[in-house]
């Protein structure tokens, strides 16, 4: 598995991809000014769905926020859950 992280703008997009295709993404804004992340969507396509793909997505986007000091909050529903089950974001992760 190959993650891509294709940024544009104030934001961008991590792909992760195996050799014949794209597995999924997800789709961040940057607010550099306040050190924040926001995870806006995370995708998994339906034949890469119920294998852990969306959780791998928001681990790397947790390390690429950690990479430049950003805190991260996550917009999307589904990176909200999975942060709150994992034990290392407790330092990373903002609330509303």
């Amino acid at each position: 598995m190959k993650y891509t992280n294709n940024k544009s703008g104030n934001g961008g997009v991590i792909t992760l991809s195996n050799d014949e295709a794209e597995i999924g993404r997800a789709t961040y804004t940057v607010f550099p000014s306040e050190q924040k992340l926001i995870i806006s969507f995370v995708l998994v396509h339906p034949q890469f769905e119920g294998r852990g793909m969306g959780k791998y997505l928001v681990e790397a986007t947790v390390a690429y926020a950690r990479e430049n000091n950003w805190k991260v909050y996550p917009h999307c529903s589904y990176a909200r859950a999975v942060m709150n089950r994992m034990n290392d974001v407790e330092d990373i992760m903002l609330h509303r």
